[in-house]
């Protein structure tokens, strides 16, 4: 390809709670492509965004592709209708697709990137980024999905994984999905530590299928992708799937907790982490859920751990002095609650000593002396043995100096599994022979 241009294709905001999916949009267009005279790059991106916008479908997630090819122009009409005919707009998506035309992606695009990871990233700040770097924009509805599309197309990896995503045929969208949880059991024992979160024995619950009516099947996330394609030889299921394609994405590296909020960034939707010392005693309210603040640099934090997360216990046992550094995302102030911290993960940096105080211990009869009344000391009832004041206790912790995370089936796209702490994939080289994509037989 002597006069070939690398193109950049970023997508976004092309599905709605109602349907469509933005990765099946990707499998379209990539089935498109695989029939054009053109060269992969790379393996799609599926970026996942700061996962607390309050208008995001599902996980939040943009999609970007990077090929050479000798007719720019004629691929990008191709996507464009491809754009126009798998976005859910009648039912509120507002699609976005970027392209951009140069071998090397401008630091300018990563720091753009970096902060829709955490930050709630106006649309016309998108477009007023497009027209200043003379980005190829087409859009739909308010445009929504540039955001994403232009984050997607800058985003660097420092660590990664991988998800292979199964699409359903047509007729079977919107139905119930069917797949036998014995093999979901049995592919996460022979593929596991490669593979991750598919299944939730504590709850017994298969994770790798979504609820809604979007067109994927099943998502299996791990770090090799021969893995995921031993992963598909060993899930059983009667429907007829569609195909499949591999993805390389920053889902399970928690990268949206990787910003330290402070007074100026802790704004509703953020996402980010923060180290104080817990403030004030830990409540449990309606539902289980537990509240407690944090002081940090004088500003006191209001923290909130919800009960589906399985770290409610972690917090009641949390006391006043404990240092601790806590990630999530900011909830807007309610009638209830102020601006409020929900966390995904807890981790305890130290530990005050829990003393209380008591009744002292007859050191004669090795029972606890009663009060004589306010001030006026202590005495034994059986041997009249008296002492002046009280005695100080210390209560064993029942938590430790480590980092708890929520249960499983709790996790976010962007939640670090407890088999990723202290992972990171930096380097993946793309093999276009690999099956990275399926078109299955009917």
């Amino acid at each position: 390809m002597e006069n070939s241009t690398v193109l950049h294709i970023g997508f976004d905001d092309t599905d709605s709670p109602k349907g469509m999916c933005t990765t099946f949009l990707a499998f379209k267009i990539v089935n498109y492509l695989k029939t054009q005279d053109l060269e992969f790059l790379d393996y799609p991106k599926l970026i996942r965004f700061n996962p607390n916008i309050p208008w995001k479908t599902r996980g939040n997630g943009a999609v970007s592709l990077k090929i050479r090819t000798e007719d720019p122009e004629k691929i990008k009409n191709k996507i464009k209708n491809f754009v126009s005919k798998y976005s859910d707009t009648k039912n509120g998506a507002n699609p976005g697709l970027v392209f951009y035309e140069n071998t090397a992606i401008p630091s300018k695009f990563t720091e753009f990137s970096e902060l829709a990871l955490w930050q709630l990233i106006n649309r016309n700040h998108a477009k007023e980024f497009a027209s200043k770097n003379n980005l190829e924009v087409f859009y739909k509805g308010n445009g929504q999905g540039l955001v994403g599309a232009i984050g997607a197309i800058g985003y660097n990896f420092d660590d990664h994984t991988l998800e292979l995503l199964s699409y359903r045929k047509r007729s079977k969208f919107g139905k119930e999905r069917k797949i036998s949880a014995q093999s979901v059991k049995t592919m996460q024992q022979q593929t596991f530590p490669h593979t991750f979160n598919s299944f939730d024995y504590k709850k017994s619950r298969v994770l790798i299928t979504p609820h809604g009516p979007d067109p994927v099947f099943y998502g299996v996330r791990g770090e090799k992708i021969e893995s995921l394609l031993e992963a598909t030889k060993i899930l059983e299921t009667k429907e007829k799937l569609d195909g499949h394609m591999i993805f390389k994405s920053n889902q399970g590296t928690g990268d949206h907790l990787k910003n330290t909020l402070t007074s100026t960034t802790l704004k509703p939707y953020a996402s980010g982490i923060v180290t104080g010392i817990v403030s004030s005693t830990p409540k449990i309210e309606k539902g289980g859920h537990v509240f407690f603040s944090i002081s940090v640099d004088n500003i006191e934090i209001h923290c909130a751990i919800y009960q589906p997360t399985g770290l409610s216990s972690i917090g009641l046992n949390l006391i006043k002095g404990d240092k601790i550094r806590v990630g999530g995302g900011v909830r807007k102030a309610s009638k209830t609650h102020p601006r409020t911290l929900n966390l995904e993960f807890i981790q305890i940096l130290n530990l005050e000593k829990n003393i209380s105080q008591t009744n002292p211990l007859c050191v004669k009869c090795n029972k606890k002396m009663k009060s004589k009344g306010k001030n006026q000391g202590y005495k034994c009832v059986k041997c009249g043995k008296t002492a002046k004041k009280k005695t100080s206790l210390e209560i064993p912790r029942k938590i430790k100096k480590q980092q708890y995370i929520p249960d499983i089936s709790a996790h976010r796209h962007l939640s670090r599994p407890i088999t990723r702490i202290g992972k990171a994939n930096k380097n993946s080289k793309f093999d276009n022979s690999s099956s990275w994509f399926s078109l299955y037989e009917n």
